[in-house]
């Protein structure tokens, strides 16, 4: 549950600090004094939108610090994104600059708002005060109803087979309108993959042939070149190494009788073994060196080859092999999306799967419409609308669509005797409230949600259902934490905690709301303007305390 709300420069609020207990507490003030305002900063911790124009004027930043209770199902959320801490508590922070830029924290550790989002939806459940005016949409009542049922993974599911299904479709489409476009597309890969096929290029082949044939082109030149060198070092009469080998072995001598020739000896004989291993070099490369017309040609006509259909198809030589294997790649998938009975194959396969998640879809339902009927009819009669009742249809779909196949729709009789008709065309705007109402407490009923919050869903109702509504979230809130903001003294005075939302200047002149938690006292007085306006007389607060006392 929600232990401690920190808001600083939000909106008209300069400071404010909360703590929270279990059970049911109230907010209540003055039109315009920023009850809802608690709410949206609370929503922005929760990961909602936000923009510069919720920083009070004339300060850097808003800051908002959320303080909950984890369950077992935060704390694993928690400990698979590394975001845990010692404790059974979570903080979630928001911070918004005068610039519009957002950070979020999680326990002390930056997160994104998708994270927030993830968490808060395990924490806190809103009803807004405009929530009977989204009942009049008709993906607002499936929704409502998919949550409610418990069936949001299944018609996800359910979408995704339908997206699967459609894309499949698609391709065949495709491939039936571009079939005579695909098949001249097909036609010209396949010339150019048999091109390629006879001439087989090799990865690497153009680099190797033409190594070989600069090196067949001047062959002649080589040999020449081979036999001088093996000549001046090895064959000649007046050979480098014979007369290296001289001069080392009359030095030889020498050193017998001056040791100091040692070094020179040390220097040179390294240098005569270094002269005979590039003589026997020379000589095996001399060995194996020819003049090969023969092999020259057929290395040029190679060269030809692959100069040629690079040329022809506007390609560098040494990318052929690459090329080569892109044509084929090509060629098959293009054969792979021509093959129509390959495509309706897979189409079917996936229109069979979405068949099948949709009609489990449609089951489940079906089963949860006959509930949820029952449940807010019996609603209805506590809500001053007797013998009036609701009924959740299911309209099957000619087709069916991303959200299965049928069409949610809320149908209601205000009374007795009247036939149901779709929420949005008979309700009127007390009726659709109390609907509204009679919905939101149900759902949550049926929400593991720890943390439920009312803002000012008590709009348009007042007198006896007032009470009723009251008596309801107070019984709502024996099992969870209930927040409500309200404008009727009938629900203010249900509340276990009650607190008072105003506004007054600042020594600026502007403005700002504070937040007070109410005894005994000072709940009378509040409950007594709340039932009599600004003046408050001795009637009004009798009336107070007994509505209280009771």
């Amino acid at each position: 549950m929600l232990r401690h709300l920190s808001i600083r420069d939000f909106v008209i609020v300069a400071t404010l600090d909360i703590e929270f207990d279990s059970g049911f507490t109230v907010f209540s003030g003055e039109t315009g004094a920023g009850k809802s305002i608690l709410i949206d900063a609370l929503a922005l911790t929760l990961g909602a939108r936000g923009d510069a124009s919720v920083v009070r004027t004339g300060q850097p930043r808003a800051d908002i610090t959320a303080e909950f209770s984890t369950h077992e199902q935060v704390t694993r959320w928690l400990e698979e994104h590394a975001l845990s801490q010692d404790g059974d508590l979570v903080m979630l922070r928001r911070v918004i600059d005068s610039g519009g830029r957002s950070r979020a924290f999680i326990n002390g550790t930056p997160a994104t708002l998708t994270q927030l989002r993830e968490v808060g939806e395990m924490l806190v459940d809103i009803h807004g005060q405009h929530a009977h005016q989204l009942l009049m949409r008709p993906d607002a009542q499936r929704e409502l109803f998919d949550t409610h049922a418990g069936l949001l993974d299944t018609a996800n599911t359910v979408n995704r087979a339908w997206r699967t299904w459609r894309d499949a479709q698609h391709a065949v489409d495709e491939a039936q309108s571009r079939d005579r476009e695909l098949q001249l597309e097909r036609e010209r890969l396949a010339w150019q993959l048999s091109e390629f096929d006879k001439l087989a290029p090799q990865t690497g082949e153009w680099e190797e042939v033409s190594a070989e044939h600069h090196r067949l082109s001047h062959s002649a030149s080589l040999i020449d070149g081979v036999q001088a060198a093996l000549g001046a070092l090895s064959e000649s009469d007046e050979a480098m190494i014979s007369q290296l080998g001289a001069i080392i072995s009359k030095l030889r001598g020498l050193a017998d009788i001056d040791p100091a020739l040692n070094d020179v000896l040390a220097a040179l004989e390294p240098a005569e073994i270094q002269l005979q291993e590039a003589s026997y070099s020379l000589s095996h490369y001399a060995q194996r060196l020819e003049l090969d017309p023969d092999r020259l040609a057929q290395v040029e006509k190679r060269m030809e080859q692959l100069h040629s259909t690079a040329r022809k198809f506007r390609l560098q030589p040494e990318t052929l092999p690459e090329e080569h294997e892109a044509r084929r790649r090509q060629l098959a998938e293009l054969d792979a999306a021509a093959d129509l009975d390959a495509l309706n194959a897979a189409a079917e396969k996936a229109r069979n799967a979405y068949d099948k998640e949709a009609k489990t879809l449609s089951k489940a339902r079906a089963k949860a419409a006959k509930a949820l009927s029952k449940a807010v009819t019996e609603g209805m009669q506590e809500l001053s609308m007797a013998g009036g009742s609701f009924d959740v249809a299911l309209v099957p779909l000619s087709e069916g669509g991303a959200n299965g196949l049928e069409q949610i729709e809320f149908r209601v009789a205000g009374h007795a005797g009247v036939a149901l008709r779709p929420l949005a065309k008979v309700a009127s705007g007390g009726e659709l409230a109390r609907i509204s109402l009679a919905l939101a407490v149900i759902a949550s009923t049926a929400s593991p949600t720890p943390t439920l919050i009312f803002d000012e869903v008590d709009t348009g109702i007042g007198g006896g259902v007032a009470e009723v509504v009251g008596r309801l979230l107070h019984q709502l809130g024996r099992d969870r934490q209930v927040l409500c903001v309200t404008h009727l003294p009938q629900v203010a005075a249900r509340g276990d905690q009650h607190f008072q939302v105003a506004k007054a200047s600042d020594d600026a002149g502007g403005t700002v709301s504070s937040v007070t938690p109410l005894d005994k006292s000072k709940r009378i007085e509040e409950v007594a303007r709340m039932l009599g306006g600004l003046e408050i007389t001795a009637t009004t607060r009798k009336h107070a305390k007994e509505m209280l006392a009771a």
